[in-house]
């Protein structure tokens, strides 16, 4: 990120004065958990966006991302804050300042900004979620609101479901708000109430797996599993008070799930709730010390999203079975959405380099094209940084 600072003299003839920073994130365990009521276990990475920017005299907004630089320098008035499809990646920042002015925070004035992310794009790490909090820290930083983190959150969701018009939950913004170094958050995506849980790698790395597949399908079916789990629902209520399948225990479903007419509906509520358990459990092992159960708790989670919940795809599925086949694997498993993006592993440090190798080559072999593999870092949330960290 050495280049912000000079970009930023090149484009806006002047020197920048703040530097901030927001996480991508990734899950480790409870996917399709969070619109079910369950829980999730993000945590924040240290791969992300980062920002430098300057208060104008004006009501210009002024911003340019390294990372599209043929789109160049996009402007708006702090007084004109539609969305705008020519406007592209600008719309999340731009959605941003104005949910913050409508929440009655006062930005008196625009701002000149450069930003670079290295997020692999298209991964599914949640880089549109890093651009939201990225913007909600640079302008509660630059005109000192003291907004709360919490809120922060809450907007950037905002953002995502009103603005944008993606129908998605809170756990990317949350985990990027509140990540910290070296653990994992479990929140529960009803009530916002939360658990940060050490997590002590030891001699152990994560490694994202990124499949190079778009994932095309992936709102087409998401919005078809939340359809089949709210018919699950429904069939149980006619028995049971509950609210959310995210209530009920593995034995209390057991018990019930006559009561779900369809097969396949069935499966879907089963992958809910014994996920839901399954990310409670990595909770309680973590906070243990106990990684290698944690490893098999997500192998589990795996199979349930590959039989049960099957979102997973035959590219997600030839990256997750040639890991489990790989020496110092401790568990492996699909993270996001599925229909692609991306899976993790956490793997021993002497068998990283192999691992890669034999997995990348399995891959290419299976698929036909290459995947590609970062070692990740677990790091805190978005944060303004020291001007020095950019330069």
């Amino acid at each position: 990120m050495m280049t912000l600072r000079t970009t930023f003299i090149d484009l806006f003839r002047t020197e920048p004065r703040n530097a901030f920073f927001a996480p991508g994130r990734i899950n480790l365990i409870g996917e399709h958990t969070d619109y079910n009521g369950g829980h999730v276990f993000p945590c924040a990475i240290t791969y992300g966006t980062y920002a430098v920017a300057k208060k104008r005299e004006d009501q210009l907004i002024r911003l340019y991302s390294a990372n599209f630089p043929e789109k160049g320098i996009i402007e708006f008035d702090l007084n004109h804050l539609n969305y705008a499809t020519e406007d592209n990646w600008a719309n999340y920042p731009k959605g941003m300042i104005r949910y913050i002015i409508e929440a009655g925070y006062q930005i008196p004035a625009g701002f000149d900004c450069v930003i670079q992310g290295n997020i692999p794009n298209g991964a599914g790490l949640s880089s549109s979620a890093s651009i939201e909090l990225l913007t909600g820290v640079l302008v509660n930083g630059l005109y000192q609101l003291e907004i709360l983190s919490i809120e922060l959150i809450k907007l950037g969701k905002q953002v995502e479901n009103q603005f944008i018009g993606v129908n998605s939950g809170i756990m990317d913004q949350f985990a990027i708000g509140m990540g910290k170094k070296d653990a994992g958050i479990l929140l529960d995506c009803q009530t916002l109430s939360y658990d940060y849980a050490p997590i002590k790698l030891e001699n152990n790395k994560i490694l994202i797996m990124n499949t190079n597949k778009r994932r095309e399908l992936a709102d087409s079916k998401y919005n078809e599993r939340r359809r089949e789990c709210e018919e699950a629902l429904a069939q149980l209520q006619q028995k049971l008070p509950i609210e959310s399948l995210g209530q009920l225990s593995e034995e209390e479903f057991e018990t019930n799930k006559f009561l779900i007419t369809n097969e396949t509906v069935r499966k879907r509520a089963k992958h809910a709730v014994y996920e839901n358990v399954r990310t409670i459990k990595a909770l309680q092992e973590l906070k243990a010390g106990n990684l290698e159960a944690f490893g098999q708790l997500m192998n589990q989670s795996h199979l349930s999203l590959r039989d049960d919940y099957e979102v997973t795809g035959k590219e997600l599925d030839s990256l997750v079975e040639a890991a489990w086949k790989q020496p110092g694997v401790i568990g492996s498993r699909m993270t996001g959405a599925g229909f692609g993006g991306c899976a993790i592993a956490i793997v021993a440090n002497e068998e990283v380099e192999n691992f890669i190798a034999n997995v990348g080559s399995a891959y290419r072999e299976k698929i036909g094209y290459v995947a590609d593999f970062y070692v990740a870092s677990i790091g805190d949330g978005a944060k303004e940084l020291e001007m020095e960290a950019v330069r």
